[in-house]
């Protein structure tokens, strides 16, 4: 048995394929077009729970995997959170560094701090 089976179920070739190329690239876009909505990142996360649902079908309809297994649902959902909520972060960080430059000014790669 794989001893890190608990994180991919049929092959670390169709994890990193679909979970991690497919769905956290679509993750990534989806927490980047909530916050240039301006939307709050708890709706990021309904949006997440559909994308899971989508990446475990494909592994079910393309690689014979479990369609409606809680282990590897939730460990799809955090690795689609990751990448969802850096999406998310970039694009805010962007946003208020841009539109509010005599307010914010950037502190590192996804933070802001108030001016002196």
């Amino acid at each position: 048995m794989d001893p890190l089976g608990v994180i991919w179920e049929v092959s670390l070739g169709d994890f990193l394929l679909v979970t991690v190329f497919l769905g956290g690239g679509g993750a990534f876009l989806t927490g980047r077009a909530v916050a240039l909505t301006w939307r709050p990142i708890v709706q990021l996360v309904g949006y997440v729970l559909l994308l899971t649902a989508a990446t475990r079908f494909i592994h079910f309809a393309l690689f014979g995997g479990t369609l409606l297994s809680l282990q590897f649902f939730s460990v799809d959902f955090v690795i689609l959170v990751a990448f969802a909520g850096l999406g998310y972060r970039l694009a805010r960080v962007r946003q208020m560094i841009g539109q509010y430059s005599w307010l914010y000014r950037r502190t590192g790669f996804v933070s802001w701090r108030r001016r002196d």
